[in-house]
């Protein structure tokens, strides 16, 4: 049965245009639109769509509200339009922090210059959020400990149970779909002291990344903040790569990062696997990583290099992923040294490195 689609946006040219779009594609259906929040809660309720495209800026109900009481009466996967300003990052991490799964840029331009590319872009991102899990909706988590549990070694003085501990010199995140408000979670756990230093991937256009840093360093008692060319590696401080470029770990000066345009025929900028490959390089067998949610393969390329370092790399579970791309990639490489539940990982994360 082809995804039922309900097109929300006060302009009648836009709503006009999506509804084409979708229509021309045998996998979507369009079963109704709307022009405000209060009538896009009404026919939510009404017509059961699969998915909701959404813009923000409405009459009667704006954008974030819509979401918000969707999420309270009937929780379906929400797909926001954004302008690429630094105002419009900061409404739709407002929308996502409301339940919304994932933004696309209004102006079409700003996917591409091809209509062509643009109508597969769209139509391939609402599908992939109308398969995704909604918070209200997810099985339930596992327990946080290892897959495997550690051999016991019996002695003179009794049963001691190993663990192996690897020194961590760099924490190395990555992730894109559902990854705003995962890395709200993961990281407002980790302690105002965290002695070791960390470089976070998500995928976000450059207008949105400086607005993302901002808000997570606002929440977090360690200090988040968007990269720039040379920024140290400190204990206790993240470095968000900047959207529209790569961030590559270096070892001068006692390592720092460099923030460079990147190869064009990369499919991310930022991309996971350009920073995972580097940090492999400056710190081998000193780096846990972690791969969260997200569409797609990028960081496997990134893990396998670091698994072949000897450092250690863990996914987020199936269970509490939005999309399991990503994490699903790497799992399926056999690159993973465990597989952890979102609302465990943060606490995972400093006990390793405590």
């Amino acid at each position: 049965m082809p995804v039922k689609v309900l097109v929300v946006d006060d302009s009648g040219f836009f709503r006009r245009r999506l509804v084409e779009i979708f229509e021309a594609d045998p996998r979507l259906t369009v079963v109704g639109t709307a022009n405000n929040g209060r009538e896009a809660v009404d026919k939510v309720q009404s017509l059961s769509p699969d998915v909701v495209t959404m813009d923000y800026e409405m009459p009667i109900l704006d954008g974030i509200s819509a979401v918000t009481n969707i999420m309270k009466l009937k929780p379906t996967p929400v797909l926001m339009f954004s302008s690429l300003t630094h105002e419009g990052a900061k409404v739709t991490l407002d929308a996502l922090e409301a339940g919304a799964v994932d933004f696309m840029p209004k102006n079409f331009e700003d996917i591409s210059r091809d209509s062509a590319v643009v109508k597969r872009t769209l139509v391939e991102r609402v599908l992939a959020v109308a398969r995704t899990r909604l918070a209200g909706t997810r099985a339930p988590v596992r327990s946080l400990e290892p897959r495997v549990a550690p051999k016991p070694i019996v002695t003179d003085r009794g049963v001691i149970i190993p663990r192996a501990r690897k020194r961590v010199s760099l924490v190395a995140i990555g992730t894109s779909t559902g990854g705003p408000m995962a890395l709200q979670m993961v990281l407002s756990k980790l302690p105002k002291d965290f002695s070791a230093p960390l470089v976070v991937v998500q995928h976000m256009p450059a207008a949105f990344t400086g607005a993302f840093a901002e808000r997570l360093n606002n929440i977090c008692q360690i200090t988040v903040k968007e990269a720039k060319d040379g920024d140290r590696l400190l204990p206790g401080v993240a470095l968000l790569a900047p959207g529209g470029k790569q961030m590559m770990v270096n070892p001068r000066n006692g390592g720092c990062v460099r923030i460079l345009e990147g190869d064009e025929r990369l499919n991310y900028k930022p991309s996971v696997d350009v920073t995972f490959g580097s940090a492999s390089k400056c710190y081998p067998g000193k780096v846990l990583s972690v791969i969260m949610t997200g569409m797609g393969v990028d960081g496997r390329e990134g893990a396998r290099m670091l698994k072949s370092s000897g450092s250690t790399v863990w996914v987020q579970s199936e269970a509490s992923c939005v999309i399991y791309g990503m994490p699903m990639a790497v799992e399926k490489a056999n690159l993973a040294d465990d597989i952890i539940d979102l609302n465990h990982i943060g606490e995972r994360i400093a006990r390793e490195v405590s």
